[in-house]
């Protein structure tokens, strides 16, 4: 039985308002943000969530606290989920930085990760998650490298084509994962 995922990006953050690219620094999410929080907790709380996993920076744990908070919805953060760390370059506008993103497809940024390097420590996540929640329906909060790390092994879209795709925001993106430690899974 395959495991549902349920894809949200974190909240709209001050970062979000200033346009910067906050990358592996925590952020904050603006009052806007806060609001959606909620509306993603109204959204899902009754979804058949079984737990949520959220990438351990701020503005993403903000999310989901105000998410879920007063449910019994176990919420377990983890550093894998995390964005690219764009190294010097985190907290810079944030056109700047995506104007070039391509370039740092294979090369990480100055004192950072590359792209697939942070899509490769998402696929670590998924590996795990099966052995715990297998045949269940859970929730992850992240950021963009998190969404293209289920699209790149989920989905097989490849990297050089997301990198230089727009993220286009919507309210939740599904997937189902086969679970590979499944005798029985033909793939």
């Amino acid at each position: 039985m395959p495991t549902e995922i349920v894809f949200e990006t974190h909240s709209w953050s001050e970062d979000n308002e200033r346009g910067l690219a906050t990358g592996w620094l925590p952020g904050r999410l603006s009052a806007r943000g806060r609001a959606l929080a909620a509306e993603l907790g109204r959204r899902r709380r009754s979804d058949g969530i079984v737990a949520v996993f959220v990438s351990d920076l701020g503005r993403a744990v903000e999310t989901a606290d105000v998410a879920f908070a007063g449910t019994t919805i176990p919420v377990l953060h983890d550093w894998r989920l995390r964005e690219c760390d764009y190294g010097e370059r985190n907290g810079m506008p944030a056109a700047e930085l995506h104007g070039r993103r391509s370039r740092y497809l294979d090369r990480p940024y100055p004192g950072g990760e590359s792209w697939r390097q942070a899509v490769h420590r998402v696929g670590r996540f998924l590996d795990d998650l099966s052995l715990r929640w297998a045949g269940q329906r859970v929730l992850v909060i992240g950021h963009v490298a998190t969404r293209w790390g289920l699209d790149h092994r989920i989905d097989g879209a490849r990297l050089e084509d997301l990198v230089d795709a727009d993220f286009g925001w919507r309210e939740g993106w599904e997937y189902r994962m086969t679970d590979p430690h499944d005798p029985q899974d033909p793939r």
